[in-house]
C-alpha cells in the first residue's frame, strides 16, 4: 500500500440506524450514524443513559444488525464474526467481568481457546497462564474460583480472556465501572500498556472522566440518535452542546480536566 494511502478503519460504520420493537412500538436508538475508527486508536464512546453505547458496541461485534447501514469491522461485515475462526479478530470485555462462576481462573481465560478443540491441553493451559500474568496477575491466583476475587481482580481475568486469542481489535464495556479509585487507576495504567505494547486498537464505552482523559485519543459524542462529534479530548470539549456542556463541565469535568492539562497531547 503506497505511504500517501490512509490505511482502512479498523472499524468502518457508515448510515447506521438501530430500531427496536417493544409492546408495539418502535424505538429507534440510531439513525444515520456515521464513524470511522483508524488502527490503533483508543476511542472512547461517552453519550447519556439510553443513547445507544452498548447498542453500538453489540452491533461491532455482530450481535445485533441493523435496521439498515453498513457496519465493517477489520475489513469484513460485522455480521460474518460469527464464522469459524472470526470471533478471534474482535476481544471483548464485558461490564462485570461475565466470568463463568463454576471454572476457575485459568479455566475462565483458557475457554475461548478449549472451544476451538484444535489445540493440545497443555498449550491451551500455557497461553492461559501466560495471558494471566500479561494482565498483571501471578500464576498462584490460577486456580482461585471469580467469588475469591476482588473487583480489580475480576477485570484483568476478564481482560486475559478477552485476549487470550491475541485480536487486533478489543472492545471494553465500562472497564473500571465499580472498581475503586486505586483500582481503576491501575487497571488503566494496565490498558494503555497493553495498548501500546500489543498495538492494539481499542474501543471503550464509558462514563468515567478519569479514564476518558487518561487513555483516550479520541472521543465520540452520541446523541441526537447519531455521533454528534469526535476528536480528541480537547476538541471534544471545545463544541457548543448541552450534552457536552454538562458532561465536561460539572464538577467532575473541571477536576478530571486537570489531568488533561497536566499531560500532553494523545495522538
Amino acid at each position: 500500500m503506497s505511504a500517501n494511502v490512509p490505511p482502512p478503519p479498523v472499524v468502518d460504520i457508515d448510515s447506521l440506524s438501530s430500531v427496536f420493537i417493544t409492546a408495539g412500538r418502535e424505538f429507534v436508538v440510531h439513525r444515520q450514524l456515521d464513524l470511522r475508527i483508524a488502527e490503533g486508536e483508543l476511542l472512547s464512546i461517552v453519550g447519556a443513559s439510553g443513547s445507544g453505547k452498548t447498542v453500538l458496541l453489540r452491533q461491532m461485534l455482530g450481535l445485533e444488525r441493523p435496521a439498515a447501514g453498513r457496519v465493517t469491522v477489520l475489513g469484513r461485515p460485522a455480521a460474518e464474526l460469527g464464522a469459524p475462526g472470526a470471533a478471534s479478530r474482535v476481544g471483548m470485555l464485558f461490564q462485570h467481568g461475565a466470568l463463568f462462576s463454576a471454572f476457575s481462573v485459568l479455566e475462565n481465560i483458557a475457554f475461548p481457546l478449549r472451544e476451538l478443540r484444535t489445540l493440545p491441553a497443555d498449550l491451551v493451559r500455557d497461553v492461559a497462564l501466560v495471558k494471566l500474568q500479561m494482565v498483571g496477575l501471578d500464576p498462584a491466583q490460577a486456580h482461585k474460583m471469580p467469588a475469591d476475587l476482588s473487583g480489580g481482580m475480576v477485570k484483568r481475568v476478564a481482560l486475559a480472556r478477552a485476549l487470550v486469542m491475541d485480536p487486533p481489535l478489543l472492545l471494553l464495556d465500562e472497564p473500571t465501572a465499580g472498581l475503586d479509585p486505586d483500582s481503576a487507576d491501575d487497571f488503566c495504567a494496565l490498558l494503555r500498556s497493553l495498548h501500546q505494547e500489543l498495538g492494539l486498537t481499542v474501543v471503550m464505552v464509558t462514563h468515567d472522566l478519569d479514564t476518558i482523559f487518561e487513555l483516550s485519543t479520541r472521543v465520540a459524542v452520541l446523541a441526537e440518535q447519531r455521533v454528534i462529534t469526535c476528536g480528541t479530548p480537547r476538541e471534544v470539549m471545545a463544541v457548543e452542546h448541552p450534552f457536552i456542556h454538562d458532561f465536561f463541565q460539572g464538577e467532575r469535568g473541571r477536576r478530571a480536566q486537570s489531568l488533561l492539562h497536566d499531560a500532553p497531547e494523545q495522538g
